[in-house]
Parts: C-alpha cells; structure tokens; sequence
C-alpha cells in the first residue's frame, strides 16, 4: 500500500459503527483512512464493502498516520476506556504539533477530561465526540457532538457537520463546548433516552393492564400519537413493535423477558446529578426502573405473597383518558429535558465550559435516538433567549405544561388507585410541583438537622432580628440540654 498522504480523515475501529462511519464520509466526497488492529479486517473492508469508493487502508499505525493530509485528523471507534488510551499511546509518537485525535466512542467524560490535557500538553489536539443514532445513523447521518480543543473544531467542522444528519437544512452537529463537553453531553442525551423509554413503557402499561387494551389497539393508539406533539423515533419504533406478530400470530413483545439491561450511561447521569445537587429525578427513577426490573425472580416471588387493588374494568370515557395519556408523556418529557439542561448548565460552571445550548437541541433533532419533533421547539426556546434559566420558563413550554396539567394528575391519579406503578410519571409531577413552590417543607428539615447534629439553618429575611440575623449560619439549643457550638455546614 501507498503511503502518500491522501486522506482527509481516518478511522480506528472496523466494527460496523466504523464502517459504516467511513462509508458515510465516502459519500460525502471525503476520502478516508481505514485502519484495525486486526489487520485482515482492513483487506476484507476494502474488498467488500467499501469496494470500489475512495477508502484507503493501512496495515500499520505508521502507514496510518503518513496516509493522513496535515493536520492529521483521525477518529478512534474502539471500545472505551483502556483501549483509548492504549491507542492513543501508539499514535502519539508519530504525530506532530496540531494534529488532531478524535474519541467517537462511548467514553466517559472524566476521561476526555483527562486526555484533552494530557495531548494538549504535548502540542495535540483532542475531540471527544458523541455520536449517536446507532448503525443506521453512522451510515446515513448521526447526531455527532463534538467538545474538547476550540482549536480543532475549524479543521473538522466540515467533515463532521456534512457527515451528520441534517435537519431543516441544518447539520445536526455543531462544537459543545472544551474538554469533555462532548462525551459529557452524550452522557446526558443517553440519560434522557433512559427517561423516554421508561415514560413510554409505563403508558403502554397503563394502556394494557389499566384499560385492557391489545398491543394491535395500543399500536394504533402510538401510531396517531406519532402525528402529534409526541412525534419521534422512539413512539415511531414503538408502534412498530406493537404490531409485530411472531410466526404463531402472538404480539412478540408479550413473549419477551421483562428485565431490562444496561450499559451504564443512565446511571453516570443519575451520578453526576447527585455530585452536582441537580434534581434530575425522572433520569434517576429510569434507571432505578431498570433496577427493578431485572431482579425478576425476587418479582416473581413477591407478586404471590404483596397484594394491591384488583384492577376493575374501566368506566370512564376510555378516549379522554387516552388523550389525558398523551398530555401526561408531553408533560413528562417537558420535566425531564429541562432537568437535563438544568444538569449541563451546573456542570458548565462546575468545569468550565462555555456550552452551546442552541446547537445541543439542534443535534438531537436527528440522527439520534431521541430525535423528535419536540426539539425544534427546544431549539428556538434557547435560539430565542441563550441564557434561558430553566425550559419551564420560556413561554411556549410553560404553557404547554399547564394545558397537560390536569390530565397529567388524572393519569397519575387513576395509575395509583389501578396499583400500577409510574415511577417516571410520577417523578415528573412531583418535580413540577416542587419546582413550582416558593415554600417547600425543607424549613423542618433543616431544623431536625439542627435539633439532632447542630448543623445550622438560615432565618427567612422577613423574620431577621439581633437573635436571628439575616444570612448567618444559626444553631439553636431546642431542648435547653444541648449545647451552644454548631458543627460545620453542609450544602449539596
């Protein structure tokens, strides 16, 4: 093989993400650098799949580099963690002052964190970018979210945003933000992928087991849902899944195994959200969900020993209730998008970085698993104002959470008296009403904090005197035992 330099990207990884990834990029007129460790796996790509496109391969990490056009850029698709790091290893020696590494995989953000500093310190430059929308997406345009060196983003701007699935005519790619921002925001796009599921797997179950309805009904109810407010890759594979029969004719969604797997995004979410004091609830009861459901025998065991309401058939007018159903998702979906930009912004103070809200909505709005309808209104919420404080308070959101709002405690309401569980309904409304108090119950908290550990609490402004001054940490002796010395503060 030639090793001049012809290429304007390369890839790591001849997995089908990679391949597919490559394949997209040919298309785009780019030509591209294959390279695996498994060398065979570069000949049988060549000879296949990317037979007769420009796609070049290498046989080695040397003849990989010197086939890339100055400054370099090349993409790692390998599995996270170690094997990054091992290759980037290999890289580094043959590499120059500004080339450029770019991490597509399924890293953790502490990492790209890390690495960002680590090759910037040696003249490099680092993308860690997230990139979503499964096989079909790498082959046809993902959602691609790419943060790390601002200086990087000019040289591979063009590649990415014409590689990325479009929008209205708008790539859904633009840069995130430094460092990790763009494995960061992945993080919290997987999160939110984690609340969807889980809200539409609960309204299936009210629809099933609450109204008695077959997965053809239920089907057909998600395929009107699909026109609507609710429009999105996750209500459309749903319907599709609700339709398909096995060979015997039975619905092959009532044969599978109801215990849910995990690889772990939703769980850093839910992680980080508790580090940074956020109330990311319904992300949180997602994945507590999914704990749930996998301990399938100890369910097993308890469902013949726990009872709960007999489920009687239902008396009300069955298609306002389902229309109450739809309002309540909306509603959900509403609350756990706005924790989730609650969530990026505390961590852009928390690390530093200058995240581009417009453009994070904008590159969900396609190629990605959570692509929807609904994000084109997410987009022009923060287009409209950047510094938007919470996504309840642009107008067009507040008052779509207010029209679901009393079908949304009806759903709750009939779901809790039915004894079917709604963790993420649930959690969603008990935010919105938390979120919405000026006097929430914390005031007796704080002072059984005080009573039990002498852990201090603040005074109301309106109720400040020389004994209870305003904005002072204060201790009080509730019983006359105690004493007078108050132990440290703590704020989440």
């Amino acid at each position: 093989m030639s090793s001049q330099a012809v290429a304007d990207i390369g890839l790591i990884g001849l997995a089908v993400m990679g391949q597919n990834l490559i394949l997209n990029m040919n298309d785009k007129g780019f030509t591209v650098c294959a390279y695996n460790r498994t060398t065979s796996k570069v000949d049988d790509f060549l000879a296949n799949e990317a037979k007769g496109t420009n796609v070049v391969g290498a046989k080695s990490i040397e003849e990989f580099v010197a086939k890339l056009k100055r400054p370099r850029k090349m993409i790692l698709l390998v599995k996270a963690g170690p094997a990054v790091d091992a290759f980037i290893e290999q890289l580094v020696p043959h590499l120059e002052q500004g080339d450029i590494i770019i991490d597509g995989g399924n890293s953790h953000y502490p990492d790209s964190i890390r690495r960002a500093k680590e090759l910037e310190a040696k003249g490099l430059l680092f993308v860690g970018s997230g990139v979503s929308g499964g096989e079909e997406g790498a082959r046809h345009g993902p959602s691609l979210m790419p943060g790390g060196s601002d200086a990087a983003w000019p040289h591979i701007k063009e590649i990415f945003q014409k590689t990325a699935a479009q929008s209205d005519g708008e790539p859904c790619c633009d840069w995130v933000g430094q460092t990790g921002a763009g494995h960061y925001v992945k993080m919290v796009h997987n999160g939110i992928e984690y609340g969807d599921m889980q809200l539409i797997c609960e309204a299936y179950d009210i629809l099933k087991h609450g109204l008695g309805l077959k997965e053809s009904e239920i089907g057909d109810i998600f395929t009107k849902w699909n026109t609507g407010v609710l429009d999105s890759f996750l209500i459309e594979i749903t319907r599709d899944i609700l339709k398909y029969n096995d060979e015997d004719g039975v619905p092959l969604l009532t044969k599978i195994l109801d215990s849910a797997g995990q690889k772990g995004t939703g769980k850093w979410t839910a992680i980080n959200a508790l580090d940074l004091g956020q109330p990311v609830t319904l992300i949180g009861e997602a994945v507590f969900a999914r704990c749930l459901s996998s301990l399938k025998g100890e369910r097993t065991r308890a469902s013949k020993i726990l009872g709960g309401p007999q489920i009687k058939p239902f008396e009300g007018n069955k298609e306002q209730f389902i229309a109450d159903l739809e309002q309540a998702l909306y509603a959900s979906k509403i609350v756990s998008y706005a924790q989730g930009f609650m969530l990026m912004r505390e961590a852009a103070k928390e690390y530093d970085w200058k995240l581009n809200n417009p453009s994070i909505a904008l590159m969900w709005r396609g190629g990605c698993i959570i692509r929807s309808v609904f994000l084109k209104d997410i987009t022009a919420a923060f287009r409209k104002n950047p510094e938007l404080e919470n996504l309840l308070f642009d107008d067009f959101f507040n008052k779509a959470i207010h029209d679901a709002q009393e079908g949304w405690r009806r759903v709750v309401a009939q779901a809790i008296l039915w004894g079917l569980p709604t963790p993420a309904f649930s959690t969603a409304l008990a935010f919105f009403d938390g979120y919405r108090r000026e006097q929430l119950p914390a005031n007796l908290l704080q002072a059984q904090r005080d009573y039990f550990g002498a852990h201090t609490f603040r005074v109301l402004p309106q109720y400040a005197s020389a004994k209870l001054p305003e904005g002072q940490d204060i201790h009080i002796n509730w019983t006359g035992r105690g004493g007078n010395v108050s132990a440290s503060t703590y704020s989440a």
